[in-house]
């Protein structure tokens, strides 16, 4: 299986419930079942038993992979970590990205999101260059369209000053959907010519096609055809695509983008001409037909590839970790990060309107109040629901959380006065309150949905699981090396003979 093709696909899940992704699941090259609490869970073949994991679970895995290879790589432990995210990732997917972070024993400093870092690496790349004015102000739009996800970034960079001016994307839009709309199409010619159905069997078959397709994909982008070719039981299959048959399938994605990055422009109130730099993040930023209609869609302008576009997210969280553990750099000395929230949030008022309290696009870290009063005659408290998405009637948004304020002053309705108050960290996270400014009654809570956060109880066991696999993997890591050992041995004593 594809490391890289599961993480994409991990992501589009963290945070959702089974049956928010019971259609996209059905592409994926794993089994996805329904846990406790509606949670999706993936199954997995631990020393030929079956387990099943949550998402969070299977990226911690990847954290711990990650965590070992800085450590052989610096000779240290690495203890802390700064973890980059989709900029649309909402706050669930924040927390419990978090939590895999802590399940992978790494204390998280900061999260923060994928396009902002890219914007980092850009900006000290642009100060190293000969001749560069530092500490000329920019605007530059970064374009991040990855594996799984998408986000589109306006930024101001003035000085060491990294200010994002607005932010939007999809979580569920990237070059594995480049790969489905191909995989279809080549299924449907497959069983159309061959009476062949790639799509059956035990999985193995859906994901050497999905292989296949991805390979075909990256020599579109310097070919004008290619072929996918792959095994399906016995049948060898080999079916050739032009780049413009995939660019037809694939139009009404490539849009989607453009949709994001004019939501981004008009929320940001900025004109095309105003954006002096577009900055490609991400792999699937080769695909030619990606970069076609985003430069005529900016009026011809040059796009900007200075950055590598599988590297630049790393780079820019590794200056962005530096800075917070205090290292002193004369390049990153003066570096400010202004990041800012992709969705609105707010607390559900009557006939379920949602009154925003923070609007999408607020700088972080924010703190934000609003007055809210009460419905009926001497009502004593009041219950909040809190949502974010950005339609009028929360049933179309996504609830984070509850709580209830108690003790509010004996009035008539609409007379009685809550403050209600939002505070948002800088790693976009959030905390609720509630105060009657006659009583002093108050309320609190840190948002802890049912799907946005673990439990201390399913943290302590995720824990113990995860201690209990690296055990198993370093058991299994010692035995091959002294088989290695011993294969050579043999072998030199051969030799000598």
């Amino acid at each position: 299986m594809n490391p890289e093709r599961t993480l994409n696909n991990i992501k589009r899940i963290i945070g959702r419930t089974f049956a928010e992704c019971k259609d996209e699941i059905k592409r994926f090259p794993f089994t996805v079942t329904e846990g406790a609490g509606g949670k999706p869970m993936i199954e997995v073949e631990v020393q030929g038993e079956v387990r099943k994991m949550t998402p969070e679970q299977i990226s911690a895995m990847v954290l711990t992979k990650m965590k070992e290879t800085a450590e052989t790589a610096l000779g240290c432990p690495v203890t802390k970590a700064v973890v980059t995210v989709p900029a649309y990732f909402n706050d669930a997917q924040r927390r419990l990205t978090k939590d895999a972070g802590s399940l992978a024993g790494l204390e998280v400093l900061r999260i923060i999101n994928e396009p902002t870092a890219a914007a980092l690496a850009y900006g000290l790349d642009k100060e190293k260059e000969e001749g560069a004015d530092a500490d000329a102000a920019k605007t530059i739009l970064v374009f991040d369209l990855g594996g799984g996800t998408f986000d589109v970034s306006l930024l101001n960079i003035d000085g060491g000053m990294f200010n994002v001016l607005a932010t939007a994307g999809d979580t569920h839009l990237g070059g594995e959907d480049f790969d489905s709309s191909l995989a279809d199409w080549v299924a449907k010619e497959v069983q159309r010519k061959q009476k062949i159905d790639p799509f059956t069997g035990n999985g193995r078959n859906m994901r050497r096609l999905r292989a296949a397709c991805e390979n075909c994909k990256r020599t579109l982008s310097s070919a004008q055809t290619a072929k996918v070719e792959f095994t399906c039981g016995d049948d060898e299959i080999n079916v050739s695509v032009s780049r413009a048959k995939f660019e037809q399938l694939n139009e009404a994605i490539f849009q989607r983008c453009i949709d994001a990055v004019k939501r981004c422009m008009l929320d940001a109130k900025k004109e095309k001409t105003e954006v002096d730099e577009i900055v490609l993040v991400g792999g699937s930023t080769r695909v030619p037909r990606v970069q076609a209609i985003l430069s005529e869609y900016f009026d011809g302008k040059q796009l900007n590839k200075s950055v590598h576009p599988d590297e630049a997210v790393a780079y820019g969280a590794a200056v962005q970790g530096a800075i917070l553990s205090g290292v002193r750099d004369a390049s990153t000395s003066s570096l400010l990060l202004v990041d800012v929230i992709p969705l609105s949030l707010g607390v559900e008022c009557e006939g379920r309107e949602f009154s925003r309290v923070v609007n999408r696009n607020t700088a972080i870290p924010c703190r934000k109040t609003k007055e809210f009063t009460t419905v009926e005659d001497f009502q004593t408290e009041v219950d909040m629901r809190v949502f974010e998405g950005e339609r009028n009637i929360t049933d179309g948004n996504n609830l984070l959380g509850e709580f209830k304020i108690a003790g509010i002053q004996r009035a008539k309705r609409g007379e009685a006065q809550v403050v209600v108050t939002f505070e948002v960290n800088a790693n976009g996270l959030l905390t609720c309150m509630a105060e009657d400014k006659t009583t002093g009654a108050k309320a609190q809570v840190e948002i802890d949905n049912k799907h946005g956060q673990l439990s201390p109880e399913e943290m302590e066991r995720m824990m113990k699981e995860a201690e209990k696999y690296r055990a198993q993997d370093e058991s299994r890591a010692k035995q091959a090396e002294e088989r290695r050992e011993k294969e050579y041995y043999q072998s030199q004593s051969l030799d000598g003979n």
